[in-house]
Protein backbone atom coordinates (compact mmCIF):
# COMPACT_ATOMS: atom_id res chain seq x y z
CA UNK A 1 0.00 0.00 0.00
CA UNK A 2 1.68 3.20 -0.90
CA UNK A 3 1.32 6.25 0.68
CA UNK A 4 -0.10 9.49 -0.23
CA UNK A 5 1.97 12.91 0.88
CA UNK A 6 0.37 15.18 2.74
CA UNK A 7 -0.07 17.47 0.28
CA UNK A 8 -2.00 15.13 -2.10
CA UNK A 9 -4.10 14.41 1.05
CA UNK A 10 -5.25 18.08 1.60
CA UNK A 11 -6.12 18.38 -1.80
CA UNK A 12 -7.89 15.06 -2.40
CA UNK A 13 -9.88 15.96 1.11
CA UNK A 14 -10.72 19.55 -0.06
CA UNK A 15 -11.55 18.08 -3.18
CA UNK A 16 -14.39 15.40 -1.97
CA UNK A 17 -15.63 17.77 0.18
CA UNK A 18 -16.33 20.89 -1.76
CA UNK A 19 -17.38 18.60 -4.74
CA UNK A 20 -19.85 16.79 -2.55
CA UNK A 21 -21.38 20.90 -2.54
CA UNK A 22 -20.78 21.18 -6.28
CA UNK A 23 -18.30 23.64 -5.62
CA UNK A 24 -15.59 23.23 -8.67
CA UNK A 25 -11.62 23.11 -7.12
CA UNK A 26 -10.51 25.69 -9.34
CA UNK A 27 -9.32 29.31 -8.61
CA UNK A 28 -8.69 30.34 -4.59
CA UNK A 29 -11.26 28.29 -2.68
CA UNK A 30 -10.63 29.66 0.55
CA UNK A 31 -14.22 31.86 0.66
CA UNK A 32 -15.47 28.39 -0.24
CA UNK A 33 -14.25 27.03 2.93
CA UNK A 34 -16.76 27.48 5.62
CA UNK A 35 -16.29 26.40 9.25
CA UNK A 36 -18.43 23.28 8.36
CA UNK A 37 -16.06 22.16 5.48
CA UNK A 38 -12.91 22.32 7.12
CA UNK A 39 -14.25 20.72 10.17
CA UNK A 40 -15.07 17.89 7.31
CA UNK A 41 -11.71 17.83 5.66
CA UNK A 42 -10.25 17.79 9.21
CA UNK A 43 -12.40 14.87 10.33
CA UNK A 44 -11.37 12.79 6.54
CA UNK A 45 -7.75 13.69 7.38
CA UNK A 46 -7.78 12.28 10.47
CA UNK A 47 -8.91 9.35 9.68
CA UNK A 48 -6.97 8.70 6.81
CA UNK A 49 -3.64 9.41 8.82
CA UNK A 50 -5.26 6.82 11.82
CA UNK A 51 -5.56 4.77 8.96
CA UNK A 52 -1.59 4.89 7.99
CA UNK A 53 -2.94 5.96 4.33
CA UNK A 54 -1.09 9.41 4.70
CA UNK A 55 2.71 9.62 5.06
CA UNK A 56 3.84 10.64 9.02
CA UNK A 57 7.03 11.16 10.39
CA UNK A 58 5.98 10.35 14.12
CA UNK A 59 3.26 9.06 16.17
CA UNK A 60 0.57 11.59 17.73
CA UNK A 61 -2.37 11.12 20.04
CA UNK A 62 -5.48 12.08 18.94
CA UNK A 63 -5.88 15.34 20.45
CA UNK A 64 -2.36 16.13 19.24
CA UNK A 65 -3.01 14.96 15.76
CA UNK A 66 -6.58 16.96 15.57
CA UNK A 67 -4.70 19.90 16.05
CA UNK A 68 -1.71 18.83 13.93
CA UNK A 69 -4.46 18.27 10.35
CA UNK A 70 -5.74 21.84 11.32
CA UNK A 71 -2.66 23.30 10.74
CA UNK A 72 -1.49 21.14 7.88
CA UNK A 73 -5.00 22.15 5.94
CA UNK A 74 -4.28 26.03 6.76
CA UNK A 75 -0.40 25.23 5.42
CA UNK A 76 -1.75 23.85 2.37
CA UNK A 77 -4.33 25.92 1.61
CA UNK A 78 -1.84 29.08 0.83
CA UNK A 79 0.90 26.80 -0.30
CA UNK A 80 -0.46 24.52 -2.41
CA UNK A 81 -1.38 26.69 -6.07
CA UNK A 82 -3.78 24.43 -6.88
CA UNK A 83 -6.32 25.61 -3.78
CA UNK A 84 -4.63 29.52 -3.26
CA UNK A 85 -5.75 30.04 -7.27
CA UNK A 86 -2.06 29.69 -8.72
CA UNK A 87 -0.50 32.35 -6.42
CA UNK A 88 3.67 31.55 -5.82
CA UNK A 89 3.26 31.45 -1.72
CA UNK A 90 5.67 33.74 0.32
CA UNK A 91 6.41 33.70 4.12
CA UNK A 92 4.64 36.75 5.70
CA UNK A 93 8.00 37.08 8.18
CA UNK A 94 11.24 35.46 6.37
CA UNK A 95 13.62 34.80 8.79
CA UNK A 96 11.44 34.85 12.29
CA UNK A 97 12.75 31.64 12.62
CA UNK A 98 16.30 31.81 12.51
CA UNK A 99 18.43 30.61 14.81
CA UNK A 100 15.16 29.15 16.71
CA UNK A 101 16.93 26.04 17.34
CA UNK A 102 20.30 27.68 19.03
CA UNK A 103 19.79 27.35 23.08
CA UNK A 104 22.03 30.38 23.55
CA UNK A 105 19.91 32.21 20.99
CA UNK A 106 16.61 30.79 23.12
CA UNK A 107 17.83 31.82 26.51
CA UNK A 108 18.45 35.16 25.40
CA UNK A 109 15.40 35.97 24.01
CA UNK A 110 13.81 34.51 27.27
CA UNK A 111 16.08 36.66 29.40
CA UNK A 112 14.75 39.95 26.66
CA UNK A 113 10.99 38.80 28.12
CA UNK A 114 11.82 39.97 31.58
CA UNK A 115 13.42 43.32 30.75
CA UNK A 116 11.64 46.61 30.37
CA UNK A 117 11.69 48.07 26.76
CA UNK A 118 13.74 50.96 26.00
CA UNK A 119 16.37 50.21 28.81
CA UNK A 120 19.75 49.70 28.73
CA UNK A 121 19.59 46.50 29.23
CA UNK A 122 17.08 45.70 26.73
CA UNK A 123 18.67 47.02 24.26
CA UNK A 124 21.95 45.65 25.38
CA UNK A 125 20.69 42.12 25.32
CA UNK A 126 18.81 42.87 21.81
CA UNK A 127 22.58 43.83 20.34
CA UNK A 128 23.70 40.29 21.69
CA UNK A 129 20.35 38.75 20.27
CA UNK A 130 21.25 40.74 16.96
CA UNK A 131 25.07 38.97 16.50
CA UNK A 132 24.29 35.88 17.47
CA UNK A 133 21.42 35.45 14.73
CA UNK A 134 23.99 36.57 12.35
CA UNK A 135 26.74 34.41 14.09
CA UNK A 136 24.55 31.48 13.14
CA UNK A 137 23.37 32.09 9.96
CA UNK A 138 26.91 33.17 9.05
CA UNK A 139 27.64 29.42 10.20
CA UNK A 140 24.90 27.85 7.95
CA UNK A 141 26.26 29.33 4.63
CA UNK A 142 28.21 26.79 2.35
CA UNK A 143 31.06 28.26 1.20
CA UNK A 144 31.42 27.19 -2.41
CA UNK A 145 34.78 27.07 -4.02
CA UNK A 146 35.63 30.07 -6.42
CA UNK A 147 36.81 29.48 -10.02
CA UNK A 148 38.90 32.28 -10.17
CA UNK A 149 39.96 31.65 -13.68
CA UNK A 150 36.76 32.83 -14.84
CA UNK A 151 37.33 36.13 -13.17
CA UNK A 152 37.60 39.31 -15.03
CA UNK A 153 41.98 39.67 -14.73
CA UNK A 154 41.75 42.33 -12.55
CA UNK A 155 39.26 40.76 -10.07
CA UNK A 156 41.66 37.75 -10.26
CA UNK A 157 44.66 39.68 -9.40
CA UNK A 158 43.41 41.22 -6.96
CA UNK A 159 41.51 38.35 -4.75
CA UNK A 160 43.20 35.15 -6.11
CA UNK A 161 45.70 34.59 -3.20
Amino acid sequence: MTKSTQKEAVFSAVSTVLEADSIPVEGNIAPHMTRERRAAVNGILFENFRAGSIELDREYTDTELKAYVSGLQSNWLRKDKRLNGGIQYTAKNPGSRAGSGDTQLKNMRLLLQTLTPGTEDYSEVEVAIEARVKEVQASKIKSKPIDFSALPADLRAKFQK
